[in-house]
């Protein structure tokens, strides 16, 4: 039996033939490699555990405050189309006991990234891996992105962004919290530091 490596790249030199190339023209004879390469790191969130990467990194806290980390970028493609997702995702929990190191939240939003997905879903994954894992009072999570499904093809509508959330919680059922939550994430960008 073929590796998967050899049959990714036969199945995209059959892709480059269906759309009319030559898969042996100089500009062309890698390219299945590459985009094996690609997609491998591409999809590298199905090979990972995000509760795992959360649980290497809890300690233990008096802090009962929001904690939110904002401007998240990330990548990720769209189940239907398998094309681009580019956005930001701003995640925020309230401890309970418990905190979690700072870089395991953006580590955990690339692993649901690099994953086919939509982006609702997505932004439900971030917010039940905190609540399941992290145990704390409440989680807010604001998911932006621009779909290349909408931009490159279909209805074409450049710059188009789509905004989802997923709120458990006291971020649900507590109004001054979803609004000092929600106005953080809306204020306007500051420098960078």
């Amino acid at each position: 039996m073929a590796s998967k490596e050899k049959r990714f790249e036969d199945a995209i030199r059959t892709i480059l033939e269906l759309i009319g190339e030559d898969p042996e023209r100089e500009g062309l004879v890698k390219t299945p490699h590459r985009v094996y390469k690609a997609f491998e790191h591409l999809c590298e969130g199905y090979k990972q555990d995000p509760k795992k990467v959360l649980n290497d990194a809890l300690f233990e806290s008096g802090n009962d405050e929001m904690v939110l980390v904002r401007d998240i970028e990330f990548y990720s493609m769209c189940e239907h189309h398998m094309l681009p997702i580019i956005g930001r995702a701003h995640v925020a929990y309230i401890p309970d006991g418990r905190v979690v190191g700072l870089s395991k939240i953006p580590r955990m939003v690339n692993i649901y990234a690099r994953r086919l997905q939509i982006q609702e879903r997505m932004t439900e994954q971030i917010a039940d891996a905190i609540i399941e894992t992290i145990h704390p009072k409440g989680v807010g999570v604001v998911v932006e992105a621009r779909h290349m499904c909408m931009e490159m093809r279909g209805v074409e509508k450049i710059n188009s962004t789509t905004i989802s959330s997923a709120l458990r919680g006291l971020f649900k059922s507590d109004a001054k919290t979803r609004e000092e939550f929600m106005s953080i994430v809306n204020a306007p960008l500051r420098p960078r530091y």
